[in-house]
């Protein structure tokens, strides 16, 4: 049985005794780089390669032949072509380099769709979720600090009816994906913001105010003198986060603050990389194509051996 809320509970316990009053809890929800080289083709592709195929994949492909890389990519290329209509586009791009830099979080779910998937039915229902995450816990008395793991299923309950979109209570791979990981999911973040604001919303108004703002992401303890931080974030609240000025972040600006509009790096590789791949300019690659400029996509030992500029393949 896996004991989720246990450990879940354990490690905001263990955060709260360890930490030092000046660490700062982040609640806003970033996209990673898609890689930490420089992006600048005219020296190598390393930026491309692991953009394309994750960074700790990227390293495989230094290990390859170019015969190797190129007949890996092409079989890369099926698994990109979604609709399997010959060409790959700039979404179906975007697509595979999202789920390239995600890898760990799909890692992630293989992980627990074993140990909740109880009948091997390929789907999990509410009912072996709830079996595989709490069990005989529910039978026991709420602890005395008041920890309700009945509060808890029913929040996860809640979740796991909002990922599963047929409604019929149980999930396939995709909606146990959402439900594990919902800010991955357009359709999931709502339930993101709704859980954040409950989390800090202390006197249950429904909003948050600059008290419970600071309170949430640091811890006094008796310390009368502030950080110049979280005199920053005092700062940010009035300013920026509270938008209306009534001296509250309601659901929309609660969004704004934990779900930024950030920068599509995945679309904008996507773009750079159909547009030097595409020799015929039509918008679009064929497999052809893209195993022509396998050194942009992919590695090979073509590079150790001074052959040309090459790099990375496969996931």
């Amino acid at each position: 049985m896996e004991l989720r809320p246990l450990v879940m509970c354990f490690a905001l316990c263990l955060v709260y005794a360890t930490s030092k009053p000046t660490e700062k809890k982040d609640r806003v929800h970033h996209d990673d780089p898609l890689s930490n080289r420089e992006h600048d083709d005219s020296e190598n592709f390393d930026y491309d390669h692991e953009a394309f195929l994750g960074q700790e994949e990227a390293k495989t492909f230094d290990q390859l032949t170019p015969e190797e890389s190129k007949e890996r990519l092409g079989m890369l290329v099926e698994r990109i072509d979604e609709d399997k209509d010959g060409y790959v586009t700039v979404e179906e791009m975007k697509k595979w380099i999202k789920h390239a830099q995600k890898r760990w979080i799909y890692d992630d779910v293989d992980r627990q769709w074993k140990s909740h998937d109880l009948n091997g039915d390929e789907v999990v229902s509410w009912e072996e979720y709830k079996n595989a995450t709490y069990g005989y816990i529910l039978d026991d008395p709420d602890p005395d600090d008041g920890f309700s793991y009945r509060q808890m299923m029913a929040r996860d309950e809640r979740r796991f009816k909002m990922a599963d979109q047929d409604n019929d209570l149980k999930a396939n791979k995709e909606e146990f994906t959402a439900f594990l990981h919902p800010e991955e999911y357009d359709h999931m973040k709502d339930i993101v913001v709704l859980e954040t604001m409950e989390d800090i919303d202390k006197n249950g108004d429904g909003l948050i105010d600059l008290d419970e703002y600071i309170g949430d992401m640091y811890n006094q303890e008796g310390d009368s003198t502030e950080p110049e931080w979280v005199k920053t974030e005092r700062e940010q609240f009035t300013e920026f986060r509270d938008k209306n000025k009534d001296g509250k972040m309601d659901k929309d600006e609660t969004r704004d603050w934990i779900l930024p509009s950030d920068y599509d790096h995945a679309d904008a590789e996507a773009k750079h990389l159909v547009y030097e791949s595409d020799s015929d300019k039509d918008g679009r690659l064929t497999k052809a194509e893209i195993v022509d400029k396998y050194d942009l996509f992919v590695g090979s030992q073509a590079t150790d051996f001074g052959e040309a500029l090459t790099r990375h393949d496969e996931f």
